[in-house]
């Protein structure tokens, strides 16, 4: 059975599928809803979206889109592996500000829950690291958000990889924390 591992902000669930192999290959279930359901985690995932990053150190993020094309993200790595981080960017949340990372790799093929109300970032850790997720509203233009990736008030410990980080001229320009009005409101 799929394992879930809840981490430092619980709502950041990670997900291990059972891989079942012999000397055809494997075979695994990675989504099962009912699994899901069962553990508390609900998404109506209407959307996967894949990326290729060419060079270790490619940055993505910190991303999300604000209410009502919010997203939920499941995410899991095809090839390569990525550093993935998730911050908590709900308006009166006990943990607002706070971040959890998980490495994500096809070796270790684990995936990370990120809900609504999170910023999601990754950072790849090989050459040639594919990225599939699952998310919950189609993407939206006017609604996309982003918060700076190496924000020191955030305090994010990315790994040193000894090269240059590649990214978006637009993740390169986002706003700090500081100046961030979160459109995310915590439900407790």
């Amino acid at each position: 059975m799929t394992e879930f591992i809840r981490h430092r902000l619980p709502d950041l669930v990670e997900v291990r599928p059972i891989k079942h192999g012999d000397h055809r290959g494997f075979f695994s279930e990675v989504y099962k809803r009912a699994d899901f359901q069962d553990v508390g985690l609900i998404a109506d995932w209407i959307q996967d979206n894949q990326s290729h990053s060419a060079a270790a150190g490619t940055v993505r993020g910190l991303h999300f889109q604000s209410p009502p094309m919010a997203q939920s993200k499941l995410v899991r790595v095809l090839r390569g592996a990525i550093y993935d981080v998730a911050v908590d960017i709900r308006k009166g949340s006990p943990t607002y500000g706070e971040w959890v990372a998980v490495e994500l790799s096809a070796e270790k093929w684990n995936q990370l829950f990120v809900p609504v109300g999170f910023a999601h970032c990754f950072m790849t850790l090989e050459p040639c690291t594919e990225v599939l997720y699952k998310v919950s509203a189609p993407y939206s233009k006017e609604l996309e958000g982003a918060i700076r990736w190496n924000d020191p008030a955030l305090g994010i410990e990315w790994p040193d990889l000894g090269v240059e980080p590649t990214l978006s001229e637009k993740d390169k320009t986002a706003p700090l924390l500081e100046e961030f009005d979160s459109p995310f409101t915590y439900q407790g």
